[in-house]
C-alpha cells in the first residue's frame, strides 16, 4: 500500500516487541487497516460482529472523484482524489485483479436540465482538480451510443471519465479477509461490547454505526440505502462495461458492473426506524423505472436481490479518524464513501496510532469525534 508522507512505519514507539492492536470492525475499512498494520509489523487481531448491518455488503463500489464531487464538499473531494490514487496499490497488494469490476465511468444526462446538473458537478471538479482533457471530457449522445450500445437512444449528454471504475465489493472483502489471514492476523468472529475488555494495547474501532455503542461520544447518523443486483441469463442483452451513472429526470441511478450481472444503485434517505434493513418498495420501484429508462434491455434480467444497508455518516460527511484517548483511535463515519476511502483512512488511521498526526490538522476528519 502506499503511505502517508507524515507517516512513520515503525509500530514501536517505545522501541520494543511489535505493539498489539485490535481492530474492531470487520468491513472494509477495518479490515483495510489491518492490513496496513500488519504491513507495518503490528500484531493483529481483527474482531468482527458479522455480516448483519455491514454497509459494504450492500454497495457498488464505485471509485471515483466526479460522481463524489458536489459542491460544497471540498475536503471531500479533496479525500477521495486522494484515496483513489491509492486503490491500484491496493489491489495490487490483494493479488486479484478480478477485485476490479470496471476502470471507467460514463456520466449520461437525460434531458438538457439533468445536463447542466452534470456540467456544473464536472465544472467544480475541474476547478478544484485539474485534470487532463482526456480524463474527464464531454460526450454527445451518438459517443454515449458507440461507448454503451445498449443504453436508450433518448439520452441527452454526458461526460466520460476515465480512471474512474469500480470495484466488486463482494469480491474485495473475501480478499481482504484473505490478506489478512495471509499475513498472520487473526479475525474473530465476536461483537465487543465493552473495548475495556479487549486485550490489546491499541483500539482501533472502525465498527461503523456500532461505534456509536462503544463510544458514545462519537457523533454518527444512519443513512439508508437499497441496490439492486441482477443476475445475466443466457438471453440477456450485454451488460455495460463502464459505470454508468445517470441524472434521470431529477434523480440519479447508476449501473455497474458485474461478472455475473449489474448492481443497480442506489437510494439515500434517512430511515424511519434504525431496527428496519428491509427495502422499501418504493426505492425498488425507482431504481427499476429509472434503470429500465437508462438501459431499457435490462427487462431481460433476474432480480437476484433487493437489498438495503444503513450507512455511518457525520453531520457534515467527512469521515471521523482520530485519537480518543492514549489507547484508542477511531475510523468510521463514511457515508456513502467507505469503500471509496478505505486505503485513505488506513493510511491515516495507521498515522494517528503511530503518532506521525496528532491533531486535527494533519488528518482531515469529521468534527464528530470527540477526544476525552
Amino acid at each position: 500500500m502506499t503511505h502517508s508522507p507524515n507517516r512513520t512505519d515503525s509500530p514501536n514507539r517505545t522501541g520494543g516487541a511489535p505493539r498489539s492492536l485490535a481492530v474492531v470492525g470487520g468491513g472494509v475499512i477495518g479490515l483495510t487497516c489491518a492490513l496496513a498494520a500488519l504491513d507495518a509489523g503490528r500484531r493483529v487481531h481483527v474482531y468482527d460482529a458479522g455480516a448483519d448491518g455491514r454497509a459494504a455488503w450492500v454497495a457498488a463500489g464505485m471509485l471515483g472523484s466526479l460522481g463524489e464531487g458536489h459542491p460544497g464538499e471540498d475536503e471531500l473531494l479533496r479525500l477521495s482524489v486522494a484515496s483513489v490514487r491509492r486503490w491500484p496499490d491496493l489491489v495490487a497488494r490483494l493479488g486479484d485483479p478480478a477485485v476490479l469490476a470496471a476502470v471507467d465511468s460514463l456520466f449520461v444526462a437525460a434531458s438538457s436540465a439533468d445536463a447542466e446538473h452534470l456540467a456544473t458537478l464536472a465544472e467544480f471538479v475541474w476547478a478544484r482538480q485539474p485534470r487532463a482533457d482526456d480524463d474527464l471530457r464531454r460526450v454527445d449522445l451518438a459517443e454515449i451510443r458507440r461507448l454503451e450500445p445498449t443504453l436508450s437512444s433518448r439520452m441527452h449528454s454526458g461526460f466520460l471519465a476515465v480512471g474512474e471504475g469500480a470495484v466488486d465489493n463482494r469480491r474485495l472483502l473475501a480478499r481482504l479477509r484473505d490478506a489478512v489471514v495471509a499475513g498472520g492476523g487473526q479475525i474473530v468472529q465476536e461483537r465487543v461490547a465493552d473495548l475495556a475488555d479487549v486485550d490489546a494495547e491499541d483500539v482501533l474501532v472502525a465498527a461503523g454505526l456500532g461505534t456509536r455503542a462503544l463510544l458514545p461520544e462519537v457523533e454518527l447518523h444512519a443513512a439508508k440505502g437499497e441496490i439492486l443486483r441482477l443476475h445475466r441469463t443466457r438471453w440477456s442483452v450485454p451488460g455495460p462495461e463502464r459505470v454508468v451513472r445517470a441524472r434521470m429526470h431529477g434523480r440519479s441511478v447508476y449501473l455497474v458492473p458485474r461478472r455475473d450481472g449489474i448492481v443497480v444503485g442506489a437510494t439515500q434517505y434517512e430511515p424511519y426506524e434504525e431496527q428496519s434493513v428491509a427495502p422499501e418498495v418504493g426505492g425498488v420501484a425507482d431504481l427499476l423505472a429509472d434503470a429500465t429508462e437508462l438501459m431499457p434491455g435490462i427487462r431481460t434480467y433476474e432480480l437476484a436481490e433487493a437489498g438495503a444497508g444503513l450507512r455511518p455518516c457525520t453531520a457534515d460527511g467527512l469521515p471521523i479518524i482520530r485519537r480518543i484517548d492514549e489507547r484508542v483511535v477511531v475510523a468510521s463515519g463514511h457515508g456513502r464513501n467507505g469503500i471509496l476511502l478505505a486505503p485513505y483512512t488506513a493510511d491515516a488511521a495507521m498515522a494517528v496510532l503511530d503518532g506521525a498526526a496528532t491533531d486535527h490538522d494533519q488528518v482531515a476528519t469529521s468534527t464528530g469525534g470527540a477526544q476525552r
